[in-house]
């Protein structure tokens, strides 16, 4: 079987990037066709296969200021030669769904509809200067979300990463999905705990993260942060950031699970759609405190706690399940609340860790083969006689 993986854009590697990998596992003779590819950004086991790029990857500056040609990704992507294949996954967060297959079955892994027009909108220009942008997005934004929309009916399947991101495509798309939870490698977070004092965030700095809700909570409290990652948000928050604040920039797999094994806790102050990082915390035996919002809602079990520090449990929430701390708005107070109810909470490493294990990257193996052979039978029984198409589905 020729197998098709088309994904956005490879520029580093997050959690985007973790999905591809697992999905190449599966089909080991799958080629890659992408808008963009910076050799060397990405793992050997993505390099390793066959990679075809737009033109958007010889246009100049293409790799420095990607998202200045968003206008451009629509006929990017459609100029992509996805031909003679006899199926097509597409891993998506912006474009990827709205490739052209040529006929073969197109099996969607939606990470999210294209967030830089629909939810996301407000986080990219609001603002200081990307407010001066945000009179010329918005109509290049309006015919954006058209096109995403009109370009899901080249979709046979969608695959959502999370509950809310199901939510998202029902909202955008009028489409179903199924739900399967992106793979996370739970094995590398075994170290033993050893927790300091101190907080820390893994992610990438750009304006949705909300790194800032994270820098000023702990400000309130007098506590230290720490933050591993990189983006164009860094000057920005060095700013607002006193000396209680550690910026590391990029750092190695190894490290970040150092980090997560010796974490007082890890913050997630960000609607996301599904939060590996959230899970690999867990893996290692850190509780998370996290915005009650978004992807994180499927994976972290915990009480909800509230600017003034009401706390409400969640249905179904015991002690024994309890892997973390929801904070209930968006604002400093809130999240500095939650920190403080953590303080007083004993959590069992152990439930941490087997919660983490729902999400093993063997989990995702079986969900997402079970949605292409569902959808490739279907394909099939579509071209039978009624009672051979009746019989197939019943034996299925």
């Amino acid at each position: 079987m020729r197998v098709a993986i088309v994904h956005d854009w490879l520029t580093g590697m997050r959690g985007g990037e973790r999905v591809l990998e697992a999905m190449l596992d599966l089909f080991p003779g799958a080629e890659i066709f992408t808008l963009l590819h910076v050799p060397g950004s990405v793992s050997s086991r993505i390099e390793a296969r066959p990679i075809h790029t737009s033109a958007l990857a010889r246009a100049p500056f293409s790799r420095s200021r990607l998202r200045g040609y968003l206008p451009f990704f629509p006929l990017a992507v459609e100029s992509l030669r996805v031909r003679g294949f006899d199926l097509v996954l597409s891993s998506s967060h912006c474009v990827a769904k709205a490739v052209r297959t040529g006929g073969a079955p197109h099996l969607c892994y939606c990470h999210t509809p294209m967030r830089y027009v629909w939810d996301q909108f407000d986080a990219y220009f609001a603002g200081g200067r990307r407010r001066l942008l945000r009179g010329l997005a918005l109509p290049v934004a309006g015919a954006l979300r058209r096109w995403d929309a009109a370009t899901s009916r080249r979709v046979d399947v969608f695959v959502a990463n999370s509950g809310c991101v199901r939510d998202r495509i029902r909202r955008s798309y009028a489409r179903d999905a199924a739900v399967v939870h992106p793979p996370v490698d739970v094995e590398r977070f075994r170290s033993p705990r050893a927790p300091e004092d101190f907080y820390l965030v893994v992610s990438a700095l750009v304006p949705y993260k909300h790194v800032e809700l994270a820098i000023r909570a702990c400000a309130l409290l007098g506590r230290r942060l720490v933050v591993a990652g990189e983006g164009p948000e860094m000057a920005r928050l060095r700013r607002i950031a006193g000396p209680g604040v550690a910026f590391l920039g990029r750092v190695s797999d190894e490290e970040v699970a150092a980090l997560y094994s010796r974490c007082r806790a890890f913050l997630f102050p960000g609607v996301e759609d599904f939060g590996i990082t959230a899970v690999e915390a867990q893996a290692a035996g850190a509780p998370v405190v996290a915005l009650a919002a978004g992807g994180l809602l499927d994976s972290v079990a915990g009480p909800l706690v509230g600017a003034a520090g009401k706390v409400t449990e969640i249905p179904g929430d015991g002690a024994a399940a309890r892997t973390g701390v929801f904070f209930s708005e968006p604002l400093p107070a809130a999240m500095a609340a939650a920190l403080l109810h953590l303080d007083g909470l004993e959590l069992d490493e152990g439930a941490l860790r087997r919660n983490a294990e729902r999400f093993a990257t063997p989990r995702f193996h079986e969900g997402l083969l079970r949605e292409i052979v569902g959808m490739l039978t279907r394909e099939v029984s579509a071209s039978l006689p009624g009672a051979a198409r009746a019989e197939l589905l019943e034996a299925r």
